[in-house]
């Protein structure tokens, strides 16, 4: 199957200062890989490269199959991706269900509705009706999967989705998530500092060192090689 996303030699970088270098690789429909790395590995800059949110950016990023470096960020994402990034986003002058109701707005026919986001997330049909600035984190989390389900892309990219929440409301929503995406075969990239969680989700991993790849293979190899881990993530 062709690679639903695909980078071949992306340096990055903001002002002239390079944060990526040479980065390679591919995802496949259904994948679910983690991106691991140390804070300033270049994790998040290696996400705003494949949706042109502001570094510079030299090499090829394809999304199905289309070039698309250089593209308006909002192009990229109708060909059938979407973020969930770091920090949540959102609308916090807008209600739940409101926010929720701007990401149908897309057009794109599927199988996700509002509510089936309630559904899998009960705690923002019981929100609905509050401003998502008076949200926890983890309903924040929540609140920001939800509005990237509903724009019924195929393939799912998530910045740090467990930062700053508590282990077991982590567990709970990214668990959750994921074990219903992968029933539905969707693509999922993860980036995360939450090692263990990310390698019992994820059956491929890349770590980043210095802007590079340094590993890109399985969880389960990654996670065998445990002076690898000590030397790049500190574990």
């Amino acid at each position: 199957m062709s690679p639903v996303l695909e980078l071949s030699g992306v340096s990055a970088g903001y002002g002239g200062a390079a944060v990526l270098e040479g980065v390679s690789l591919a995802l496949r429909p259904g994948e679910r890989v983690a991106v691991l790395g140390r804070n300033g590995a270049g994790k998040t800059t290696l996400v705003h490269a494949v949706f042109n949110l502001g570094p510079q950016v030299a090499g090829s990023v394809r999304v199905m199959g289309r070039e698309v470096a250089g593209w308006p960020t909002h192009r990229i994402a109708r060909l059938g991706i979407a973020l969930v990034p770091q920090g949540r986003g959102g609308f916090p002058d807008l209600t739940v269900a409101e926010n929720l109701r701007l990401a149908t707005l897309s057009g794109r026919s599927g199988t996700w509705t509002l509510d089936r986001v309630f559904t899998l997330f009960p705690r923002l049909a019981e929100r609905r009706a509050t401003l998502s600035s008076a949200l926890s984190g983890g309903e924040r989390q929540m609140l920001a999967i939800g509005r990237a389900l509903l724009t019924q892309a195929p393939v799912l990219v998530l910045d740090e989705p467990s930062e700053g929440l508590a282990p077991p409301i982590a567990e709970e929503v990214i668990v959750t998530t994921l074990g219903r995406l992968e029933a539905e075969g969707k693509t999922v990239l993860i980036v995360e500092q939450n090692l263990p969680l990310a390698l019992r989700l994820c059956e491929r991993a890349i770590l980043l060192a210095g802007g590079r790849i340094v590993f890109d293979g399985a969880s389960a190899t990654l996670q065998a090689r445990r002076e690898m881990l000590t030397e790049h993530l500190g574990v």
